[in-house]
């Protein structure tokens, strides 16, 4: 990685000018706070990056005012971070060496949609491409649980899976990605189009390989879905079910979540269906396949919520409980806790879960998401820790890979240290040096980078 010298005032001056009438904001408070994001769900992360922010924000209207800002950053060798809806975990988006903030959500124009697929730019909300979609009977795969604020260009560059991978798997798998559109950090830009598995490139690169200005995404039929909330006595009875469910191909579902007492009781609106001391399953069912469901369940669980998903302003939609809106959930009443991100294997995972349970009852609070990985049903774990210190982090981590189970670190800031089993096989080192010579996107973010090498 290249370290820059501070930003002074006069170069400060001399990029603002070089843009033009391009929209810049410079006020400390303003830029500080749209330099964060949600890097405080990890005590270590909070204490890394808090206080990093940009020197001021460019806000581009257009792909052509994004290559201005992209060459001026170069010929003035200046840091520059894409931000979008700042929703990310882990400070993909924080600026570690100040510089410019690169805010694209003003590109956020739907280009075309057809049957399963669209063109739109990248600082388009997902929530708003859903609604531009869903009449003509399509909407997105996969959405995290920031879908109402979060955009599709910060869910490629930062994010792996969520709401939907139970059917589709993550954006790593062939397919769930078709084409990105990319602006070079040169001094002079170039515009390159990569598709099909040249489009891995810049999935969860966090910015680092190029300035996303548009995506071709796949769609998937858009069904009237229902929010199911099933309550267990035992968490590895909701965990069985939620297997036996995830792996019925004829039940169309978007969400499968089995979360372990206590964490319900920090639900929220959501509570009333959380009945003390239950654990509960939390799925979206597509309404056709509701009986089906029902079916498959029997007596072992009992339904106590069941309604039309509902994302309109002042309600909150089930999947805002699940994904890492649920370690979200605790956060908002218990600022010790902090979470992990587990892979379990395919071929043992209820005894995984079990094992895990069993190693750690008190101290990790169970909540897993099934998925589709590599073509098989697992799940990925997001439990809540209950934090000591970061020594017992690690070798929390450390007992969780010894017995099989694959951490993610969501505690570093790095793509090669925090990404793991999320990125696919492509090589973005080599891309970065390629399309950012003088490592001036989001630096410090990919360990590897060396300029010029």
């Amino acid at each position: 990685m290249t370290v820059m010298d501070d930003l002074s005032p006069h170069r400060l001056d001399t990029l603002i000018a070089d843009l033009g009438d391009m929209p810049v904001i410079t006020d400390p408070t303003i830029v500080r706070r749209r330099s964060r994001d949600f890097f405080w769900y990890s005590p270590l992360l909070n204490e890394a990056l808090n206080g990093k922010a940009a020197d001021l924000i460019v806000a581009p209207r257009d792909e052509a005012e994004v290559i201005r800002v992209a060459a001026a950053c170069a010929r003035h060798r200046v840091p520059l971070t894409v931000r979008a809806g700042g929703t990310g975990n882990y400070g993909q988006a924080v600026p570690l060496q100040g510089g410019v903030l690169l805010d694209i959500t003003a590109l956020n124009a739907i280009a075309w949609i057809r049957p399963g697929l669209i063109r739109v730019g990248a600082g388009a909300r997902m929530n708003a491409i859903d609604a531009a979609t869903q009449p003509t009977g399509w909407e997105l795969r996969m959405h995290p649980s920031t879908k109402r604020t979060a955009t599709i260009g910060g869910f490629v560059a930062g994010g792996s899976g969520g709401v939907g991978s139970v059917t589709y798997g993550g954006l790593r798998e062939r397919g769930n990605i078709i084409a990105a559109r990319i602006v070079t950090l040169e001094p002079e830009p170039r515009v390159i189009e990569l598709r099909g598995d040249a489009a891995q490139k810049i999935n969860r690169a966090y910015g680092t390989t190029g300035i996303i200005t548009a995506l071709e995404m796949p769609l998937a039929p858009a069904w009237r879905w229902i929010d199911v909330v099933v309550a267990f006595d035992d968490f590895l009875a909701a965990a069985a079910f939620g297997h036996e469910a995830a792996r019925a191909d004829g039940i169309v579902k978007k969400l499968l979540s089995p979360v372990t007492w206590p964490l319900p009781s920090y639900f929220g609106a959501l509570k009333p269906a959380c009945p003390e001391g239950k654990s509960v399953l939390l799925a979206m069912i597509a309404e056709p396949s509701l009986e089906s469901f029902k079916a498959l369940l029997g007596g072992r669980g009992t339904i106590t919520l069941e309604t039309p998903t509902d994302e309109t302003p002042g309600k909150v939609p089930l999947y805002e409980y699940t994904w890492n809106h649920t370690t979200l959930q605790v956060l908002k009443s218990d600022r010790s806790v902090t979470y992990l991100q587990c892979l379990y294997p395919h071929d043992r995972l209820l005894d995984k879960v079990a094992e895990m349970r069993r190693l750690f009852p008190d101290e990790v609070l169970q909540h897993l998401e099934f998925i589709r990985f590599n073509g098989d049903v697992t799940c990925s774990g997001l439990p809540v820790v209950r934090y000591r210190d970061p020594q017992r982090l690690d070798e929390i981590i450390r007992l969780h890979e010894a017995n099989g189970v694959y951490i993610a670190n969501p505690h570093v800031y790095t793509v090669e240290d925090g990404s793991r089993y999320k990125r696919v096989d492509v090589d973005q080192l080599g891309f970065k040096q390629e399309v950012d010579p003088q490592g001036l996107l989001n630096p410090g973010k990919m360990r590897s980078f060396v300029a010029g090498a």
